[in-house]
């Protein structure tokens, strides 16, 4: 019994010893476990830190209106701070500095014309709010007894009508001067009864307020001045070249058959990807609001720069960009072509190479030296600018008429003639040959060839890869029964699908040049309006005269 009971004991000893040992390594490893998440925690801090010091670095390297903006603000209230300082001899002056500085942070804005909206709102709502506070104040007083009665029935009232007129749609670029309106009166009214004194609170506030305006329109436009108009602008030459690069890309990515293997699926959302073709439409496309916001502010800018005509046709400028956005539209649904699930064979675009690159190319080059002249505000010069794509998206046309058996299947057209409709011509046109009648209802191209001598195919690729050559996913037994699929008047009913999708581009691509005519005639209206300069003509060296550069020696 005795050595049973020193064994139990040992063993008891060596399961504690065992436990405490087990318990201290896992102590051990769970304070090393939290040690490493605490490790990678800091370590992911600092790079974070590190990514967005780096894109604010770029975000001021690639726009230092940004940084001078920064600069100017901190500035203006530098200056408007000097009030805290102020040792004259009315002393609520440094007391209550606080509304120039507030003034200054509520109405200093990126732009001049931001700045001037700002300004005229805030003094309007508080003027506005003085004369009423003023008003109220003095029949508060003559109330007695009911002088609280009075503030509180004055704020109701106030309150109740200025968050009702700010809602009428015509209101609303002056929704700030009514929020300023309800605060400056509800501090005047209380500050007022606190003091007793309403009419110094009222003259003490106008007056800073009007400090602190002076001290921003004075910093903004006097140093390094940003105007909404010049960005308005800018923003539309931006347009005009997007649009060319994407309608050039579009076209040359069909014609080298560019196809996705797999369609991001930011593009079928309608958000920002890394396709450079699809950011540029995009870009012109979702323009509107930023266009409309910068021509608020542009219309309270005066006369600077180039834009120095009295009442400067700022909205001709939207309406340019409108119809710019009118034409992205169509490069949008070119695109779409290339992304599309049925396509047609490269064999059959090669057919139209020459004339598609044309259109493609003269369409851009017509954006890009419109975006130009608009740049240069420089009048279009005398010859017509759309004469080349003009005759680019005929020739196209006429190739489509001159091959359309490649567009169509040929074999299902009927070509004999209709003996009812024969019946009705017969009473408006004089008929000959029945031959001719026939001949009336045929293409341009049928009556030159025997369409059912020539086989629509798709080139040398086998049945199987040409079918899925044509789509892409649709319809979804092809992969599993391609062979089946081939066979039979399906082929040709999807085969007939894929070749319309070259049609569809063909016309896209015409309909594009159609809706230039509504550039241009914008650009016209804008150049005439804007008193834009005229263009300069670059006359051939006299005799004996060579140029150098520049200049005629």
């Amino acid at each position: 019994m005795g050595s049973l009971k020193h064994n139990w004991e040992d063993n008891s000893a060596a399961r504690l010893s065992l436990l405490s040992s087990f318990r201290g390594n896992e102590d051990r490893g769970s304070r090393w476990t939290c040690l490493k998440v605490m490790r990678e925690k800091i370590k992911n801090s600092w790079d974070d830190l590190q990514d967005f010091a780096r894109k604010a670095y770029e975000m001021g390297r690639s726009d230092p209106r940004k940084v001078i903006f920064a600069i100017k603000m901190g500035l203006a209230l530098s200056i408007a701070s000097l009030l805290i300082f102020w040792k004259g001899s009315y002393e609520d002056i440094a007391q209550y500095s606080i509304w120039a500085i507030l003034t200054v942070i509520v109405m200093f804005e990126f732009s001049i014309g931001a700045t001037f909206i700002k300004g005229f709102n805030r003094g309007l709502g508080t003027l506005c709010a003085g004369i009423l506070a003023f008003c109220f104040a003095e029949l508060s007083i003559v109330a007695g007894k009911l002088e609280e009665v009075v503030i509180v029935l004055s704020i109701f009232i106030i309150g109740f009508c200025a968050s009702y007129l700010k809602l009428y749609p015509t209101m609303k670029p002056y929704e700030y001067g009514f929020r300023v309106f309800v605060l400056t009166y509800c501090i005047l009214m209380v500050a007022g009864n606190r003091t007793r004194e309403y009419t110094e609170a009222v003259l003490t506030r106008l007056v800073l307020i009007a400090v602190g305006a002076g001290v921003c329109f004075v910093v903004n436009i006097c140093i390094y001045p940003i105007w909404a108009g010049e960005s308005l602008h800018n923003l539309v030459v931006k347009n005009f070249k997007d649009l060319a690069t994407s309608l050039e890309g579009c076209v040359n990515g069909y014609l080298k058959c560019v196809e996705y293997e797999r369609i991001p699926s930011k593009i079928l959302t309608y958000q920002a990807a890394d396709d450079p073709l699809y950011n540029c439409y995009r870009s012109v496309v979702q323009s509107t609001s930023q266009e409309d916001t910068l021509l608020g502010f542009a219309t309270w800018e005066p006369p600077h720069g180039r834009y120095r005509l009295y009442n400067y046709p700022w909205e001709n400028f939207v309406k340019v960009s409108g119809a710019v956005r009118h034409c992205a539209f169509m490069v949008m649904a070119l695109h779409g072509c290339i992304l599309s699930e049925i396509q047609a064979p490269p064999e059959r675009r090669q057919v139209f190479y020459s004339e598609l690159q044309r259109v493609g190319a003269e369409g851009a080059k017509v954006l890009r030296e419109l975006g130009s002249k608009l740049e240069r505000m420089e009048k279009l010069s005398s010859g017509d600018i759309l004469e080349n794509v003009h005759e680019a998206a005929e020739q196209l046309q006429k190739r489509i008429d001159h091959k359309s058996y490649i567009l169509v299947n040929s074999e299902s057209w009927e070509i004999g003639g209709r003996p009812q409709e024969l019946e009705d011509l017969k009473n408006l046109v004089d008929i000959q040959e029945d031959e001719h009648v026939q001949l009336g209802f045929k293409s341009l191209s049928e009556t030159v060839l025997d369409l059912r001598s020539i086989p629509v195919r798709t080139a040398s690729l086998p049945p199987c890869d040409a079918a899925k050559n044509m789509f892409r996913r649709w319809p979804s037994n092809l992969s599993s029964n391609a062979e089946s699929f081939v066979k039979g008047d399906e082929c040709k009913t999807y085969e007939s699908a894929s070749a319309l999708s070259l049609a569809t581009f063909a016309s896209l691509l015409i309909e594009f040049v159609a809706r230039l005519d509504n550039v241009v005639d914008s650009f016209e209206e804008l150049s005439q309006k804007a008193n834009f300069k005229e263009p300069i003509i670059n006359m051939p060296p006299g005799p004996g005269k060579k140029r150098v550069g520049t200049w005629v020696v």
